[in-house]
């Protein structure tokens, strides 16, 4: 054997990561074919995207799931559509991603019945549940109870997981949604270890010391990677210096195996764009590396959005083309034959430890608030600022966005086809969805119900842990609803801070002549213009609609903002109790056409037909059509990033005197 086929033996290429897509829509049962196409394309793992309804603790008949079942992910609302959907799928061989927080709990106790059923040893049952509900609090909304219940439920997951099924990952701080709401990298690594702190905080004390390690061991991440990959780079390598830092130090584990960061990652949707949308496939690919280049921070498991996830639902084989473009990095490329590629690069090391000497202090001030659950409200208002800082950044140039703020002029994109380059999901899906539920409700056995929601109901109260008796009633046939209402009548409901105050921020340059307009209509209206603004629906993704209020209140109007998950009819009782002269809904979900029907019919009902309705989401050019027709004044979609503009066309509208002149 010559040295060099020895050299090959001893330095065989590292096994890649897990190959994930992130996927479910419509139903259990035609998500459940998307999985085992996926698999045969040569995918490595299953992460399943549930509804909003599923995501927020109702069923699909529940008014507020109105418009959101089957959008943005798969409804499950019991152990029938758990079964429905994983059918033929072995769970014994697989390892799945569940992104799931409220009510992590219910489905992990779904997914263990299904998988008993299946005759699979529930001890080796390998995956994750997300389980990360500050981040919920501070970026995501599809939270349910208060903080301090929240962490108690998080802590059952995990302490149960450890006795039960120790393979899984039983909670995943998760700071991919950290950097959606605009966190700068210091504040992603600082406000996810913080979350990471308050979970092992609230663990320490259920298992003996010696068993402490392994638990720690146990808690896993998923991240963001932004474009600047360079940055997002030495951020990951960051992670695993603090990570391990944090817990040789706060918590004396000894093992290094056990001090391991281990994490899977998102890249970017951010950053994607409706402009030049194909260009969002080189977006994906740099953004891939910074999680994939780096030996000693290489992700366990990827998984990558579409191109055309700034225009809507990706479709089969926008997934596929994701997929491939991992599957080339890891088996076409010589990646995985070298050690680190940036250990020693004086760059890189400056870098890391900036970032890290960031993060400390951030943390430090955290730790000042009582740790991550005392300092929620300040770290909501930070990053509320951190993206009206990187909006400003992209409207005066000084952040190039390719397709949006510079190069602009552009063939049309062929890769939109009739079809408009999206997935639509099927409106009759809802209604069967339904009928489904309505038939499991009415063959289950009602007593068994009962009893498992009392045992459930008890197991709360006496502040046990829930994971035991939440696997009796999905076993029983219990609804995700029936699940949820417990915990909200024993833990309470709550809701977040908003992260835009009342008081106008110092980002006013630039203003003056929106704010002039302000007062000027202001003064024809005999008080100051009053913009509503309101998130109708489940959809709990924020940002916009923080934006557009804090960049309106900045402009002098008098703004109101309530947060997230309300009905039409309480946006509609709001506009009539402030008197709002213009009225702004923000809708990311897919549900825009059902919501705003609603709420436009409410409008006219409440003698409120004169007042004019915005509409700001992902929003097909035809369902935009639809909207103004229903008499939408004005529609935005992520296109239309020039906030000024917005505003002045709310300054337009609430006019008396341009009104006069049409």
């Amino acid at each position: 054997m010559s040295h060099s086929q020895k050299d090959q033996q001893n330095n065989r290429p590292d096994r890649p990561w897990l190959i994930r897509t992130y996927a479910g829509h419509s139903t259990a049962e035609a998500s459940n074919a998307l999985y085992r196409a996926n698999l045969a394309k040569g995918q490595t793992g299953l992460s399943v995207a549930f509804d909003l309804p599923t995501q927020t603790g109702y069923d699909s008949d529940h008014v507020l799931a109105r418009g959101e079942v089957g959008k943005v992910g798969v409804p499950v609302c019991h152990l029938g559509d758990m079964r429905s959907l994983f059918a033929d799928i072995p769970l014994d061989q697989m390892n799945t991603s569940m992104t799931i927080n409220a009510t992590a709990p219910w489905l992990l106790a779904l997914y263990i019945a299904v998988a008993e059923e299946q005759g699979a040893d529930v001890a080796a049952l390998q995956g994750t549940v997300q389980n990360d509900l500050i981040k919920e609090y501070l970026s995501r909304g599809t939270y349910i109870c208060p903080p301090k219940p929240s962490l108690k439920m998080i802590g059952d997951v995990a302490e149960y997981c450890y006795t039960n099924v120790p393979k899984w990952n039983p909670m995943n701080v998760c700071s991919y949604h950290l950097q959606e709401a605009g966190a700068t990298p210091e504040q992603e690594l600082a406000f996810a270890l913080a979350t990471a702190i308050a979970v092992l905080d609230e663990l320490k004390p259920r298992v003996p010391d010696a068993d402490f390690p392994a638990l720690a061991g146990r808690i896993s991440f998923f991240v963001n990677a932004g474009i600047r990959f360079v940055t997002e780079m030495c951020k990951m390598r960051a992670f695993v210096d603090l990570w391990d830092e944090i817990l040789a130090e706060r918590y004396g584990v000894e093992d290094p195996k056990f001090r391991r960061f281990r994490y899977g990652v998102q890249v970017n949707s951010l950053g994607l764009t409706e402009q030049q949308p194909e260009n969002n496939v080189y977006r994906i690919l740099i953004e891939m590396l910074a999680v994939t280049l780096s030996k000693n921070a290489r992700a366990r498991a990827v998984q990558l959005p579409a191109w055309n996830e700034a225009l809507g639902l990706p479709r089969p084989w926008d997934q596929q083309w994701s997929m491939r473009m991992q599957q080339i990095l890891a088996y076409e490329t010589d990646l995985l034959e070298f050690d680190d590629l940036f250990d020693g690069n004086p760059a890189v090391d400056a870098k890391v430890e900036a970032l890290k000497n960031g993060a400390r202090h951030e943390l430090a001030t955290l730790g000042g608030m009582g740790g991550a659950i005392g300092a929620i409200d300040y770290m909501k208002a930070r990053l509320v600022d951190s993206n009206a800082e990187r909006l400003n950044r992209i409207e005066r140039n000084e952040t190039v966005v390719v397709g949006v703020n510079k190069y602009t002029e552009g063939e049309p994109s062929p890769l939109q086809t009739e079809d408009g380059g999206i997935m639509v999901v099927d409106p009759a899906t809802e209604a069967e969805q339904i009928g489904r539920l309505e038939a499991w409700r009415a063959e289950r056995d009602a007593g068994a119900v009962k009893d498992a929601l009392a045992a459930l109901r008890a197991a709360a109260d006496a502040g046990e842990n829930i994971m035991p008796a939440s696997i009796k009633a999905a076993r029983a046939g219990v609804t995700t609803g029936e699940w949820a209402a417990q915990m909200r009548a024993v833990y309470g409901e709550y809701r977040g801070p908003t992260g835009v105050s009342a008081s106008v921020s110092n980002k006013t340059e630039g203003l003056e002549h929106i704010r002039d307009a302000v007062d000027t209509v202001s003064g024809r209206l005999g008080r100051r213009l009053k913009f509503l603004v309101g998130k109708p629906g489940l959809d709990g993704h924020s940002n916009g609609a923080e934006q557009i209020a804090f960049r309106a209140r900045d402009c002098g109007m008098d703004i109101g903002y309530d947060g997230i998950r309300l009905t039409p009819e309480q946006i509609v009782s709001a506009a009539q109790e402030d008197g709002a002269h213009v009225v702004g809904l923000s809708i990311l979900s897919g549900s825009h056409l059902p919501l705003v029907e609603d709420l436009m019919i409410r409008m006219r009902d409440a003698g409120l037909g004169s007042v004019p309705v915005i509409v700001g989401g992902i929003i097909p050019d035809e369902d935009a059509r639809r909207l103004l027709e229903m008499g939408v004044a004005r529609v935005y979609t992520p296109k239309d990033f020039e906030l000024n503009t917005i505003m002045m066309d709310i300054v337009t509208l609430a006019d008396p005197q341009a009104v006069a002149a049409q």
